[in-house]
């Protein structure tokens, strides 16, 4: 019984934690947010990469290998493996889509994956997450200026 007095205490302090239901944390905007928690220290980041012409060329090759399939070539979220795999996918065209992101939350994500998407981890450098970046951002500045031309 002694020995029963002093394990449950002890078994308790290390299974609470992984009992009880995690909840979503606040996000660098103080948000809750549907994604795991992203360290404040990313979310903070600064994208060092300015948006250019060189930036998106970089960013155009990786989405056509890794992003494109599920997030299509448009940003849209309309791609054939997304369809297919009946994944719920972001509209990156919709200005609201990210506008309470940081690019250091996007940068995080891109890197660390999410749900079904892969980790780019280390595949990819620094300097070309941050591309994807800019690129993703691009997606409803375009839109926003076709509409404007129209």
């Amino acid at each position: 019984m002694y020995k029963l007095a002093l394990v449950l205490p002890a078994f308790l302090l290390v299974a609470a934690p992984v009992l009880t239901p995690q909840q979503s944390s606040p996000n660098a905007t103080g948000q809750n947010s549907g994604y795991s928690a992203i360290p404040v220290e990313a979310a903070k980041q600064q994208n060092p990469v300015k948006p250019s012409p060189e930036s998106t060329a970089r960013a155009k090759k990786w989405w056509a290998m890794d992003c494109e399939m599920c997030h299509n070539k448009a940003g849209d979220g309309k791609g054939e493996t997304a369809k297919e795999m009946k994944l719920p996918m972001m509209d990156f065209t919709n200005p609201d889509t990210l506008k309470d992101r940081t690019d250091g939350e996007i940068f995080y994500i891109i890197k660390n994956g999410h749900n079904n998407m892969p980790a780019e981890g280390p595949r990819l450098k620094a300097e070309e997450v941050w591309d994807l970046v800019n690129h993703v951002r691009a997606f409803a500045k375009k839109k926003d200026a076709d509409t404007k031309t129209q």
